[in-house]
């Protein structure tokens, strides 16, 4: 795809971040390279069917001084983000870095290695523990610990590990309470939709290079091998809670409803080390993630790292966590975890304050401002999460999606509005040369704001097409924010060609299987078209020969209910009978042929249901209507 150059509005505005920011501070260029022993080369990893699942080696562009097609803060973050290879912590914990989205870290035990956070697929993970194995040593894996329910820090579980070894005994895999409920939720429930935003925000598709993805501030991209799961044979519950793993200690510290729904940081005696998952990395964080979720809690989350402080500084040396490098010495990670909880907190009380003032959520963000010493603080900067959007979200979290206004509670939809603010303001040629003006002038945000209106009028429109993807390609270079910068982007590639769907999968068969029957159900009652099953009464009963479980679903005005009841088939208008969960999915997604099935009672009780099913679409429009 054919990138513009930088117009002078971003140059000039490039110019000035590079005079008002502390490029001086180098400290993270000496913390990133600390402990540096070898790197993967070349660092390509592939599937088994030669499919390129993760490339570092693309970003080898970065470096140096920052082009003007980059936010010069932002080429700083990605330049440090890319660098890759085996890095010792400290004597007995070593972290694989640059080799997916997160960091996998090893300690080493009595017997064998642990294993913190196992990358996002099954090809990286084994990638990363080869490398660690080529430097020190064949070490068996005795524990696997997940920090919380986040695709990058389990996904890759097959790839150091076995369910026949966890079967076994051989080896513990630990994980805060909650852990599978929630990851299975996030990539089932909405994870269609989820995966399909998400290929905007990392830019999964985009090109790499100064006018393309330069990373997403947590790290560069998800890589995109297999994705598995293995349940946890441990879960931690409580705070102060401790575990003895291959002979190490392991003091646990629980932070719910932080960064992910579940979630926990742990303290290393033997090392002097504290692992704090994700909730201090060197970036502000979302609170809302541009893909799609829950509004997280930063007055939690800023609660638990005070917690943290408290707990273990005294008697921590390093820490560590699941994306960037490490903070060595106890001021400077007093000095850091103290920032990182203010940044939190002061998200939270300053837009609480302003929202009791009568502001809402959009008038907040854009004249919020951070104190001097979160500005000058490089780990406080909004490379993942932007206190723009960070802001809107705690707005959300307490007021909602309406900002109180009546005109605004009952507003027409794009393709309703749209097309009347073009007729208002004189047709679509009139619209794009007043855009064409706003863009000329530097107004980035004015002239997408009047192109999403002609857009949403007519989609083919050439040169509104044309001057959209241009003003987005723009709004990109100056972003200091990777994610918006992927948005604008991918937006951009979208409107110059066609769209390019989801390239990754929402979920994997190994999540899948783990879906309890309950979540199975709940599955299939958000596809439900109600609409076509408003007429429908039916009630069917689902028996698992395995568990011998049996549950009532029934299916009236559009809404589809499960309950647990005593298997009483005749009650009911059919019974399937299925031998396991994992029948269950493939019942549902037309396998009724194989063995483990059988249907009785009403032969048009089951085909009413299943098709009233929708399927998720994978590739609905995003940028135009």
């Amino acid at each position: 795809m054919e990138h513009k150059p930088p117009t002078a509005a971003i140059e000039t505005a490039h110019a000035a971040h590079l005079n008002g920011l502390p490029f001086d501070d180098t400290r993270d260029f000496a913390d990133a390279d600390r402990g540096f022993i070898g790197a993967l080369e070349p660092c390509v990893v592939t599937a088994a069917d030669g499919r390129v699942v993760w490339d570092n080696d693309v970003y080898s562009f970065l470096g140096g001084d920052a082009p003007t097609s980059v936010h010069p803060s932002l080429w700083r973050q990605s330049t440090l983000a890319a660098k890759q290879g085996l890095y010792e912590v400290v004597e007995g914990i070593y972290q694989v870095r640059g080799l997916d989205l997160s960091n996998v870290s090893f300690i080493e035990g009595d017997t064998g290695v642990i294993v913190i956070d196992p990358l996002v697929c099954t090809e990286t993970a084994a990638a990363a523990l080869a490398l660690y194995r080529t430097h020190r040593g064949d070490r068996p894996v005795t524990a696997v610990i997940y920090t919380h329910s986040h695709v990058d820090h389990f996904g890759g579980v097959l790839g150091v590990t076995s369910q026949a070894d966890v079967d076994a005994g051989t080896v513990a895999v630990i994980a805060p309470e909650g852990f599978v409920e929630h990851a299975v939720q996030e990539n089932v429930y909405a994870g269609t939709a989820m995966a399909r935003r998400a290929s905007y925000m990392y830019g999964t598709v985009l090109d790499r290079g100064p006018r393309g993805q330069v990373g997403c501030g947590l790290g560069q991209t998800p890589s995109t091998g297999e994705v598995a799961i293995i349940v946890p044979t441990i879960d931690v519950t409580t705070t102060g809670e401790t575990h003895v793993v291959d002979g190490v200690e392991i003091e646990f510290q629980m932070a719910p409803g932080t960064e992910a729904p579940a979630e926990m940081h742990f303290y290393f005696p033997r090392f002097r080390a504290l692992c704090m998952a994700e909730n201090a990395t060197h970036n502000l964080h979302n609170l809302l993630t541009l893909r799609g979720a829950l509004v997280r809690d930063p007055h939690g989350w800023s609660g638990y790292l005070t917690e943290a402080i408290d707990t273990f500084s005294d008697r921590t040396d390093v820490v560590f966590a699941s994306h960037h490098w490490p903070t060595w010495g106890r001021e400077q990670i007093v000095e850091f975890l103290s920032l990182q909880r203010d940044l939190y907190a002061y998200l939270h009380d300053q837009t609480l304050r302003q929202l009791n003032q009568g502001h809402t959520g959009i008038e907040i963000a854009e004249t919020f401002q951070m104190p001097p010493a979160l500005e000058r603080a490089w780990h406080a900067h909004g490379y993942y999460g932007s206190v723009s959007h960070n802001v809107k979200a705690v707005y959300q979290r307490y007021m909602g999606w309406f900002d109180g206004n009546p005109a605004r509670l009952w507003a027409h939809p794009p393709e309703a509005i749209g097309p009347r603010y073009v007729e208002a303001i004189g047709g679509l040629d009139r619209v794009v040369e007043v855009a064409r003006a706003a863009f000329d002038d530097g107004d980035y945000r004015w002239a997408a704001t009047l192109l999403d209106h002609a857009i949403f009028t007519d989609e083919n429109h050439r040169a509104a097409r044309d001057l959209y993807a241009d003003t987005l390609e723009q709004l990109a270079y100056g972003a200091e924010n990777a994610t918006w910068r992927n948005f604008f982007l991918s937006g951009a590639t979208e409107l110059r060609g066609t769209n390019f769907g989801t390239p990754t999968q929402a979920a994997s068969s190994s999540m899948l299987s783990q879906l309890t029957p309950e979540q199975m159900f709940d599955a299939f009652a958000i596809s439900v078209n109600g609409p076509r099953a408003w007429d429908i009464d039916l009630a069917i009963d689902v028996l698992f020969t395995d568990v011998a479980t049996n549950y009532r679903l029934t299916l009236r005005n559009g809404v589809l209910v499960h309950r647990r009841v005593p298997g009483e088939p005749v009650t009911a208008q059919a019974t399937v009978t299925l031998a396991t969960k994992a029948r269950l999915l493939a019942f549902v997604a037309g396998d009724t042929t194989s063995p483990g099935v059988e249907v009785t009672g009403d032969p048009d009780a089951l085909p009413a249901l299943l098709g009233v099913l929708d399927r998720p679409d994978p590739a609905f429009d995003i940028v135009t209507p």
